[in-house]
C-alpha cells in the first residue's frame, strides 16, 4: 500500500481512537487533548509497537509519518487562530500587572528548580548527549520544566466555559509569556550548544519585531478590510486572504525559530471583533477540532516510548521530576496570583492551569532530541511529566469549580467543545 493511501487508514485509526479515549477520558474530567495524548501513546511503540510490533510497523511507518506531521502542524496552526480571535486583549490590559507576576512567577521558580535538577543529573550519560555541558544541561532543564502548553491551556480555557472570564484571559496571557520566553531560552541554549548566537537574537529580535509588526500594521490593515465588506459577512474572497495570511504569519514564526502557534495566535488577536471574527471561526473552528488537532495530539504520543522505563530506579526519577515540576510552577504560579490580589481559589485554579504542560512541551523535548542535548530516555522522563502534570489540570481545576462561581469569579460553562 502506497504511504499516500496509508495516509487515510491512519487518520481513521488515530480519529478512532482519540473518539473513545475521550468519551472514556469525559468521565475523568479530563479534556480531550489528554485523552488525543494518550491514544497516541496506546498507538505507537508504547503499546501496540510493543503487543504487535509487526501491525505498528506497517501502520505507522517512520517514512509514512512526515504527511500525518504536516496535516497536525496545520490544525494547531488553525486552532491557535481560533484561539487568538476569542482572546479578550481589553481584559488582560485590565489586569497585566497580575499577569505579568503569574508569568515571571512561572518562570523564575521552576527555572531554578529544573537547572538544579539538570545539574543533578548531568554527570549521568543517561539522560544528556554527549558534548552537552553542565551550564547548558541546567537550562535545558528549566526550560523543559517552565513551559505551559499553550495549545493544551487554550482548549481546556475553551472546553471549560473560560474564554473571555478574567481567570481565562489572566492565565492565556501568563501562559503566552511563559512560552515565549521558554521558546527564546531555548533558542538560547541551541546557540551555545551549535556556537550560533544569531539563533538567540534572531528568536527574541524576530519575535519581537513580529508583534509589532502584527498590532501597528496589521491590525489597522484588517479593521479597513473589515470596513469594506458587508456586516453580516465573510463573503467568498475573504477567507483566502485569511488563509494566506495565516499561512505567512505560520511560517515567519516558524523561520525565527520560536512556532508557527505564536504566529497564528497572534494574527487571531490582531482581527476585528464582530460577525466577521464569528464568521471566521465559525468556519474554521469545526473541521478543526474535529479532524486535525487530535492528530496533533496523537502524532507526539506515536513518539514516545515508556518501554525505556525499565527499573525502579527510572521511575523513581520520573516521580522526583513530578514533584519538583509542580511544585516550580503550579505552586509559584498560585502564589503570585493570590499576592496580586486573586482569591484563594481562583488562585488555586491559576495554579492548576498553568501547571499543564502537554504539547508544547513535547515540541521542546523533540527538539532537545533532534539535536542531542537529550537521551531517548530522558525523553521519555519529560514526556511522562507533560503528561501527568497536563491530566492533573482538568480534575484539579474541577475540583475548585464549585468555589470560583460561588465567588462570582467565572460564568456558567460554555458548551463543552468535547462534543465538538
Amino acid at each position: 500500500m502506497e504511504l499516500s493511501t496509508r495516509l487515510f487508514l491512519q487518520l481513521a485509526v488515530v480519529l478512532a481512537a482519540c473518539r473513545v479515549l475521550t468519551w472514556l477520558g469525559r468521565r475523568a474530567f479530563q479534556p480531550p487533548v489528554v485523552c488525543e495524548i494518550v491514544a497516541g501513546i496506546l498507538l505507537g511503540p508504547s503499546l501496540l509497537g510493543w503487543l504487535w510490533p509487526g501491525a505498528s510497523a506497517w501502520l505507522f511507518p517512520r517514512a509514512g509519518l512526515a504527511a500525518l506531521s504536516a496535516a497536525s502542524q496545520m490544525g494547531l496552526a488553525l486552532y491557535m487562530f481560533v484561539v487568538g480571535l476569542e482572546f479578550r486583549t481589553d481584559l488582560l490590559a485590565a489586569g497585566w500587572r497580575r499577569s505579568a507576576a503569574v508569568s515571571l512567577s512561572g518562570i523564575a521558580a521552576p527555572l531554578a528548580l529544573g537547572a538544579w535538577l539538570g545539574a543533578s543529573l548531568t554527570p549521568a550519560a543517561t539522560y544528556f548527549g554527549a558534548g552537552v555541558g553542565r551550564l547548558e544541561a541546567m537550562l535545558f532543564t528549566g526550560a523543559a520544566l517552565c513551559i505551559t502548553a499553550f495549545p493544551v491551556l487554550a482548549r481546556i480555557i475553551m472546553e471549560r466555559g473560560l474564554s473571555g472570564t478574567r481567570l481565562g484571559t489572566l492565565v492565556l496571557g501568563a501562559g503566552a509569556f511563559d512560552d515565549a520566553a521558554a521558546w527564546s531560552l531555548l533558542a538560547v541554549i541551541l546557540a551555545g550548544f551549535e556556537s550560533a548566537p544569531r539563533l538567540a537574537v534572531l528568536a527574541v529580535g524576530g519575535g519581537l519585531a513580529y508583534a509589532a509588526v502584527v498590532f501597528w500594521a496589521v491590525r489597522p490593515a484588517a479593521r479597513w478590510f473589515v470596513s469594506r465588506r458587508p456586516e453580516a459577512a465573510l463573503g467568498p474572497g475573504a477567507l483566502p486572504v485569511v488563509c494566506v495570511a495565516l499561512a505567512l504569519a505560520a511560517w515567519y514564526a516558524d523561520s525565527i525559530r520560536l512556532h508557527a502557534v505564536f504566529g497564528a495566535f497572534l494574527l487571531g488577536v490582531a482581527m476585528p471583533r464582530g460577525p466577521f471574527a464569528n464568521a471566521l471561526r465559525a468556519k474554521i473552528e469545526p473541521v478543526t477540532t474535529a479532524l486535525l488537532v487530535p492528530l496533533f495530539f496523537a502524532f507526539s504520543g506515536l513518539n514516545t516510548r515508556l518501554g525505556l522505563l525499565s527499573s525502579p530506579g527510572m521511575w523513581a526519577t520520573a516521580a522526583a521530576i513530578f514533584l519538583v515540576a509542580t511544585a516550580g510552577k503550579g505552586a509559584a504560579c498560585a502564589l503570585a496570583a493570590r499576592a496580586g490580589g486573586l482569591p484563594a481559589a481562583e488562585s488555586a485554579a491559576v495554579g492548576a492551569l498553568m501547571n499543564a504542560r502537554g504539547l508544547m512541551e513535547l515540541i521542546l523535548l523533540n527538539i532537545g532530541l533532534e539535536r542531542g542535548l537529550i537521551t531517548p530516555t530522558f525523553f521519555t522522563l519529560l514526556v511522562l511529566m507533560a503528561v501527568a502534570t497536563t491530566m492533573a489540570a482538568a480534575p484539579a481545576f474541577e475540583l475548585l469549580r464549585p468555589f470560583l462561581q460561588a465567588g462570582g469569579t467565572t460564568p456558567a460553562p460554555a458548551p463543552c467543545r468535547a462534543e465538538r
